[in-house]
């Protein structure tokens, strides 16, 4: 089961260094805009790199709408991570801060 937070809870999260974001999109769409030290590893390569996205701390997956990252945060859960969260909405939804 996949557990959501809202993009306002990421947003705090973020700011304190509470979780580490991963950025599941692709390319083209990261570059247009991504939350601030976001981790970007696409979806298709999220299995190749797990090793990059550390067990023991909080993950927030985002993507455009929340489906994508969905799916991501259902794999790192099913890969024995416990704290693994998507952000409902996606990006679509974000009202924080953006870089490029």
């Amino acid at each position: 089961m996949v557990h959501h937070l809202s993009p306002e809870r990421v947003q705090a999260m973020a700011r304190s260094g509470q979780a580490l974001i991963v950025d599941v999109r692709e390319g083209s769409e990261y570059r247009t805009g991504h939350i601030p030290r976001a981790k970007h590893i696409s979806l298709g390569q999220l299995l190749q790199r797990i090793r990059e996205v550390p067990k023991d701390k909080t993950v927030v997956v985002v993507c455009r709408s929340g489906n994508r990252s969905s799916k991501a945060a259902e794999l790192l859960s099913q890969a024995g991570y416990r704290h693994v969260f998507n952000m409902a909405g996606g990006m679509q939804r974000w009202t924080g801060p953006v870089d490029q």
